[in-house]
């Protein structure tokens, strides 16, 4: 079934819609929740999450990409469980690997002032994203939003794993030369 249907499942509130959003984006969605949370019943939990809150948020939203509304929340609730799962400790998953590998681009400004830097980093990234070529700018999602290992990463565009690290660690450099130009660092 295309987006449009399973979105007019959802409006008309029939519970179909979930089986199909199951059928057509619950790998997707396993395989996003599986790379921060490492582990096979916190993924399936959060993917069911996922379900119930595009239930509660269809209508009144219509996303015009299922797929990465889909991806986002389930992104979210990944991260939020992982962060309640590893207050004290951080170790072992994609999401701490990656969230380390980025920790040189920004740093942890408190309060409002971390708000503002946050958003002006948010707006350099994505035009720092749009300069790149497009396989850069694909392995950089891949791995950081998508959290996916350097091996998958390497092994679906035909690179190796040290072709891949030093493509990402090029386009860190150039996100933290973009910050530090624009006085965000």
């Amino acid at each position: 079934m295309d987006d449009t249907g399973i979105l007019d499942l959802y409006f008309n509130r029939s519970e179909s819609a979930i089986t199909e959003t199951a059928s057509k984006y619950g790998g997707y969605c396993y395989a996003i929740a599986y790379n921060i949370l490492t582990n096979n019943e916190d993924a399936e939990e959060t993917v069911s999450d996922t379900y119930l809150a595009a239930w509660n948020a269809i209508p009144p939203q219509r996303p015009a990409i299922l797929a990465a509304f889909l991806g986002r929340i389930t992104r979210h609730i990944s991260i939020d469980r992982w962060r309640r799962d590893h207050a004290a400790k951080r170790a072992g998953s994609q999401f701490a690997l990656a969230l380390e590998e980025l920790g040189d681009c920004a740093d942890g400004r408190p309060g409002i002032e971390e708000a503002y830097t946050r958003k002006e980093q948010c707006r350099c990234m994505n035009r720092l994203l749009d300069s790149l070529p497009e396989t850069e700018r694909s392995i950089f999602l891949c791995r950081y939003w998508y959290l996916d290992p350097i091996s998958d990463i390497a092994a679906r565009f035909g690179f190796t794993d040290t072709k891949v690290a030093s493509m990402l660690k090029r386009t860190r450099q150039k996100l933290r030369m973009e910050f530090a130009k624009e006085g965000l660092l």
